[in-house]
């Protein structure tokens, strides 16, 4: 039985977007206004999709029920698999007492607490987002840095500016996956196109970093350092994104910049080394013997080289062979998308693909099995570890099925088309629009894969209707969301228990807000300039 997507319900174009956007707005207003806990907030407004797809939306319930199992499947396998496997590599590292020389090791290279900033909330917090994300960055990088001193209120101002440069490419490329599964269009263009986007502002961000922190003539006295660590990232991040993977961006720029600036630092210095008035003076100094210290990052070298063997000529054509895909019953090919949505009726393909091994979560899952007896742990305790792992996270992959799902039925019901046709009325400023429409998600969802699971699709289609380039719409949702990621929720709560700042979380949601906004519209101009004046830069959709 075949079905076709009506994109007027009530016949009126108001009161049908409204339907339609009621699923995600009962979202925001759940997190944002009654603060209900993320995925409970999650599991209604998925609940609410059903019911708007089936009722108003008249989508058949069988293909309902068939687009959840569809999106549920691709969470599973895709998205929560990697997120597991990426904190359980942590997690090892945690559990076998080595943290603390990770720590040591980024905390001994400079005195200068504003270079200091840079190795630890920009550089190691990149290496953290991209293992899993969910907070940690901020949590750890905020402890770190009270351990070593700095102010608390600083210290979690600084860590939630810092988590922005690599949120679009965080827990192992999850935001650009989730983008994959919602709209169709190729991962490594849409890899690419973030990773023409975001360098401009990592070259940027280092420098908002430490005028945050300090007077401008402090910051000039380091603008070489600071440079260096920018301009380090972004060029890794480029590269990597745009020639190699989404996956390892972010732990590959990170712990690249951490390399390169710990030589630069050794390079130059700054003449006069920055402490706060009542630091005690710097100690001298220890040095950690290198073979520590590279078992200590042995867990995340190992995770780097699994996943880059997993994509080798060589090995990749058998992993893919282990894959099972299949269509989806009940939806495969039975949704009919029309005009004016498209330029011409196309049914929509559905596939179940079942792809452990090739996931990017399997080679990640080895690198923590063998991490961890390497560092001491015993084989059954370094399980039990990835056990209490999956129970930690219960409720965030609770939330993460529940938000691919709502993504999943809004784009079989159409739901997403009567969004995109709306906000085509924004004309030649949408490239701005929906840079922040992703920008929003991030701050009431908490997560970058979150607003894309709610957005890519609405991006795709409103994108088509003004004559703009879809692939650098979803990825101006990505990141765009990226800055919206300091004044979410979960990372001010984060940020404030990491520090011991409990009860100021209302005093840090306003000392980044202003931060968060101005290097949002910074993202939709450079999308502009992509859309209006630089389009050639940008990868062509297939077809």
């Amino acid at each position: 039985m075949s079905w076709t997507q009506n994109y007027d319900p009530f016949g009126n174009a108001i009161l049908s977007t409204a339907a339609a956007a009621f699923p995600v707005t009962s979202l925001f207003y759940l997190l944002a206004v009654r603060k209900m806990i993320a995925w409970r907030a999650a599991l209604v407004s998925f609940a609410i999709s059903l019911i708007v797809a089936a009722v108003v939306f008249g989508m058949p319930v069988p293909m309902v029920a068939a687009a959840v199992a569809h999106g549920v499947v691709y969470a599973v396998v895709r998205i929560a698999w990697v997120l597991l496997a990426a904190v359980f590599v942590y997690e090892v590292t945690v559990e076998a007492g080595y943290f603390d020389t990770i720590k040591q090791s980024i905390g001994g290279v400079t005195s200068d607490r504003r270079l200091q900033v840079l190795l630890i909330a920009f550089a190691f917090g990149a290496v953290l987002e991209g293992a899993g994300g969910g907070g940690a960055p901020v949590a750890i990088c905020g402890a770190m840095m009270v351990g070593l001193g700095f102010p608390p209120f600083q210290a979690a101002v600084l860590c939630l500016i810092a988590n922005t440069a690599p949120v679009a490419f965080g827990g192992m490329g999850n935001p650009v996956r989730t983008l994959v599964a919602v709209t169709g269009l190729p991962e490594m263009a849409i890899s690419a196109t973030i990773g023409r986007i975001l360098p401009w502002t990592a070259a940027i961000l280092p420098f908002w970093l430490i005028r945050s922190m300090v007077p401008t003539a402090q910051v000039l006295e380091v603008w070489p350092g600071l440079l260096a660590c920018g301009l380090g990232f972004g060029a890794i991040q480029f590269l990597w994104s745009n020639y190699v993977d989404a996956s390892l961006v972010d732990i590959v720029g990170g712990m690249g910049t951490l390399l390169w600036l710990a030589l630069f630092y050794k390079l130059w210095a700054p003449a006069k080394i920055w402490r706060y008035p009542d630091d005690p003076p710097p100690a001298a100094r220890a040095s950690l013997p290198a073979g520590q210290v590279l078992k200590a990052w042995s867990p995340f070298l190992l995770l780097a080289v699994f996943v880059v063997m997993w994509g080798l000529p060589v090995l990749k054509p058998a992993i893919e062979a282990s894959s099972y895909k299949t269509p989806v019953p009940g939806l495969h090919n039975l949704v009919t998308r029309i005009p004016p949505v498209v330029a011409k009726a196309h049914t929509e393909p559905a596939f179940f693909d079942i792809a452990w091994l090739a996931s990017v979560g399997t080679p990640t899952f080895l690198a923590g099995l063998i991490a961890g007896p390497l560092l001491g742990l015993s084989p059954r305790r370094t399980l039990g570890i990835f056990l209490k792992t999956c129970h930690r996270m219960r409720f965030s992959m609770v939330a993460i099925l529940a938000m691919m799902g709502l993504g999943y039925v809004t784009r079989y019901s159409g739901m997403d088309a009567v969004m995109g046709l709306a906000m085509a009325n924004t004309g030649w400023l949408f490239p701005l629009f929906g840079t922040l429409i992703g920008w929003l998600g991030v701050a009431l969802t908490g997560t970058d894969a979150g607003s894309n699971a709610l957005f890519g699709s609405l991006q795709v289609i409103t994108a088509n209707q003004l004559g703009l380039n879809p692939i650098l719409m979803v990825s101006a949702n990505s990141a765009g969301g990226v800055m919206g990621k300091m004044i979410d929720a979960q990372s001010i709560l984060v940020a404030c228990a990491a520090t011991g700042q409990e009860n100021r979380e209302g005093d840090l949601f306003r000392a980044v807000l202003g931060h968060s906004i101005a290097l949002a519209v910074i993202v939709g101009l450079i999308v502009m300039v992509y859309a209006y004046w630089l389009p050639g830069w940008i990868p062509k959709p297939p077809g």
